[in-house]
């Protein structure tokens, strides 16, 4: 591990903490997490940055998952599938992120964002209650489509939002209330986390002894926001994730034209 101050550790530890309750609650944990280490190891090899990432968010994605699939109505086998499809989408997104200009997808990303936002602003019943009717097979393939290998793939490509990004696809594509949507993004990113840190630990490119360390707090921040969300119910997730996409939306446009 490379020499980092105590005061660095700390603000890492804390960083990751609230990335882990933001993550369990709605997604997009990586917002704060990714940009800490970014500048708490300014003389990392940005794939070891990466790699730490994933084995950090790993932990605290898996805690949250377990705290949701204790409480709440999770389908863990259609998450799975849907996991499965994800892993997939995201390394063929990054097999082609070199050739794919990332600033010709800001704008666009940040469109459909707004968008977002509006749809939820606007539709203050969406996610508050899961459907009354059963999911149809051809929605559960969709989701396994769009959830799995589109936002996977989006995934691999560019990244931020993807927790985020799955939970507003499950909500809308298999009629599940937020919170429920957000247990079930927490197995689809379990999944997709495993591939890519498996990829990064053959490549040697994770710093295990700090990343143990943040994830004791990421884990702990993962469980305590899981439980929050299961104890407030969808009104607080849909609070937080309006909060979340803001801050993407903010992230994305000073990587853009700041």
């Amino acid at each position: 591990m490379p020499d980092i101050s105590t005061n660095v550790i700390i603000v890492l530890c804390v960083a990751a903490a609230a990335a882990g309750w933001i993550d369990a609650v709605v997604g997009g944990g990586g917002l704060l997490l990714l940009p800490a280490l970014l500048l708490g190891l300014p003389n990392a090899h940005p794939a070891t940055v990466l790699g730490t990432n994933k084995a950090v968010a790993i932990v605290g994605t898996g805690g949250a998952a377990i705290t949701y699939a204790r409480k709440a109505p999770v389908d863990v086998r259609l998450a799975v599938r849907i996991g499965l499809a994800a892993l997939a989408g995201s390394m063929g997104g990054a097999a082609l992120a070199g050739g794919i200009s990332k600033d010709a997808l800001r704008p666009l990303i940040m469109v459909v964002l707004v968008v977002v936002a509006g749809f939820v602003i606007f539709r203050p019943g969406f996610g508050t209650a899961p459907g009354a009717t059963p999911v149809s097979r051809q929605r559960i393939l969709l989701a396994i489509g769009l959830a799995g290998l589109g936002i996977g793939f989006y995934d691999g490509l560019i990244g931020p939002g993807t927790g985020t990004f799955l939970v507003l696809a499950l909500t809308a594509l298999l009629h599940l209330d937020l919170v429920t949507a957000s247990a079930t993004a927490k197995i689809v990113n379990c999944c997709t986390n495993a591939g890519a840190l498996a990829m990064f630990a053959y490549q040697g490119m994770v710093l295990w002894q700090l990343a143990a360390l943040m994830a004791v707090f990421n884990l702990a921040g993962g469980m305590i926001g899981a439980r929050m969300a299961l104890k407030k119910g969808s009104g607080f997730v849909r609070a937080v994730l309006l909060t979340v996409v803001s801050a993407l939306v903010v992230k994305l446009g000073l990587e853009q034209w700041g």
